[in-house]
């Protein structure tokens, strides 16, 4: 069953940023994901909910996000998103067809 890694992200040091957007899609591959949102606009269609940024990232399933999200290849890199701005992170399974 896939799975899906959902970011909201609000940015506050550009550069730092830039440089994590520069290691993720070699990982995120690595580990057998592939991103389906990367930023965009959005439209609030109920609430009051406005995220700067949103990413999504589908994995074959939670396994391969646990592994992707735990390695040590990304703890670096998580970091510097981490420092980079604030975000929320969720991963959750999907549905089999």
């Amino acid at each position: 069953m896939p799975a899906y890694m959902i970011v909201e992200v609000e940015t506050t040091e550009e550069a730092l940023m830039a440089e994590y957007r520069k290691h993720t899609p070699g990982l995120v591959a690595k580990f057998g994901g592939k991103f389906i949102v990367r930023g965009g606009k959005t439209t609030c269609l109920e609430g009051d909910w406005t995220p700067p940024r949103l990413v999504v990232i589908e994995f074959p399933d939670m396994a391969s996000l646990d592994r992707f999200y735990n390695s040590p290849e990304y703890k670096p890199v998580l970091a510097m998103r981490l420092k980079a701005g604030k975000s929320r992170a969720i991963a959750i399974e999907g549905h089999p067809g």
